[in-house]
């Protein structure tokens, strides 16, 4: 079994964005972040823990400016945390392991699949294609990330 964690080394390697984002809570600029419009197939890790988080075939076109899911490809890996800042109440998701900020899931998903929305910055993951997912230690969710 696969142990997902936030190191030191991680943390050396991500880039300014990636870590004003992940260890400062920061947000993209709406449009600006790198898998907004990824169509491809495979999917969502934490850029700090490798842990998966979410799947292509779960990702839809909200027009919000950040990824968009309808779910986490494992529930546990996804932690929800009141958020009371900027004055408004949100929910924050981080992820489980790697303590990442991930951005903010809302009730104004598609219906048909749950209703939520996970509204994630991009800075916050790395895309594993489905092709590179086996080699990656990722085959476990091979069965996952078929497109809908």
């Amino acid at each position: 079994m696969t142990t997902y964690r936030k190191t030191e080394a991680a943390i050396k390697a991500l880039t300014a964005e990636q870590y004003r984002v992940t260890q400062q809570n920061g947000t993209e600029r709406p449009g600006t972040g790198a898998y907004e419009h990824n169509k491809a197939v495979g999917i969502y890790v934490d850029v700090v823990s490798g842990e998966p988080l979410f799947a292509s075939s779960d990702k839809f076109e909200s027009g919000c400016g950040w990824p968009s899911f309808t779910k986490p490809i494992e529930p546990a890996h996804v932690q929800e945390i009141k958020d009371v800042s900027h004055g408004m109440i949100r929910t924050e998701v981080r992820s489980a392991h790697g303590d990442s900020h991930l951005g903010h899931v809302f009730e104004d998903g598609p219906r048909d699949k749950g209703g939520l929305r996970y509204c994630i910055n991009s800075a916050s993951l790395t895309f594993i294609p489905k092709a590179e997912m086996e080699a990656k230690g990722y085959g476990a969710y091979l069965n996952q990330v078929e497109e809908i």
